[in-house]
């Protein structure tokens, strides 16, 4: 299911931010091991899967020269995250040898109305498959026990993992075998096409106590804490050294880095705790170290969420 955990350390050569959210984005482990649907790897059959090293190569190629890859985003608006996540994968499966790419955002329709879109739509050489991309962040319980995925909710508190494994079964993942989506995929004459999904993201536990990780979660998952604003500042007292600032939802993929001139002096951290609302919408704050070279990389993340959450639905 992971074909490039051999390549976990090539986010510390990488410095360009789009091609750091590219390479966590293929080599991340998913949320989740255990699935009612097949979970499965968009690069798992190229020859990527088994020589990672020439994905190394392509990623440091980039690394000199992303304009290709900055060309390819400008194509079209990028104001949710998902959208960026699912250009970046488009991104890298129209380069993997072995893949081909057949569709991407494939609409399908009844009459004028839309049903739904196919992500993903690729051959290779374990046959054709509709793959469904997702990336989320969903924060955990207060109270110990989160086994439970219905307990587990974006930070807009609308969504919840429950919510979103039970619509990728029930409606998304069946759409390409659908007498609507065999008509449409009859069109682009492909073999029977299989259906599965990819879950990107970050597991929240909460501070200071923590909670139980959702039934099914992959063991090495990416993850961070999660805290009200009423905490922070007892948060911050406690925490390990290192520069602390927030990063804007377009840099919420790979791990930070930056470099001094980037980093937020205590000054800058502490005007921005006293003019956050108490009802601010969710806020993304890491904790940066330094690194070779002048360099500082994210070493944790923490939301800080509105007093009232869940009960008052915010924006992220």
């Amino acid at each position: 299911m992971q074909p490039f955990l051999s390549l976990a350390g090539l986010l510390d050569e990488l410095r360009q931010p789009v091609v750091r959210d590219l390479a966590w984005t293929l080599i991340s482990p998913p949320l989740l091991a255990d699935t009612l649907w097949p979970q499965r790897h968009p690069l798992s059959a190229s020859p990527w899967a088994h020589q990672p090293g020439q994905l190394a190569d392509w990623l440091r190629g980039l690394e000199q020269n992303p304009q290709p890859l900055l060309e390819w985003l400008d194509r079209s608006p990028l104001r949710r995250l998902g959208l960026y996540y699912e250009r970046l994968w488009q991104f890298a499966l129209r380069a993997a040898p072995g893949v081909e790419l057949l569709a991407a955002n494939l609409p399908i329709r009844l009459g004028g109305r839309t049903l739904g879109e196919l992500d993903l739509l690729l051959r290779d050489a374990e046959g054709v498959h509709h793959l469904e991309l997702a990336i989320k962040l969903y924060l955990g319980p207060q109270h110990g026990d989160g086994s439970d995925p219905a307990r587990w909710l974006g930070p807009g508190s609308q969504d919840r993992l429950d919510l979103k494994l039970s619509h990728l079964h029930r409606h998304q993942l069946p759409m390409s075998n659908s007498r609507q989506g065999r008509e449409v995929l009859a069109d682009l004459r492909p073999d029977p096409v299989q259906a599965a999904f990819w879950l990107g993201g970050y597991l929240f536990y909460p501070w200071p106590q923590g909670c139980t990780a959702p039934s099914g979660a992959q063991p090495g998952h990416c993850r961070g804490r999660w805290l009200y604003r009423q905490q922070i500042t007892e948060f911050l007292d406690q925490a390990a050294p290192g520069c602390w600032q927030t990063l804007p939802r377009q840099a919420w993929l790979a791990p930070a880095r930056l470099t001094v001139d980037e980093l937020w002096s205590p000054a800058q951290l502490l005007s921005w705790l006293e003019q956050l609302p108490e009802q601010a919408p969710a806020q993304l704050l890491v904790r940066l170290e330094e690194r070779t070279r002048g360099d500082w990389q994210e070493a944790e993340r923490v939301f800080v969420m509105p007093d009232q959450w869940p009960d008052v639905v915010t924006g992220v």
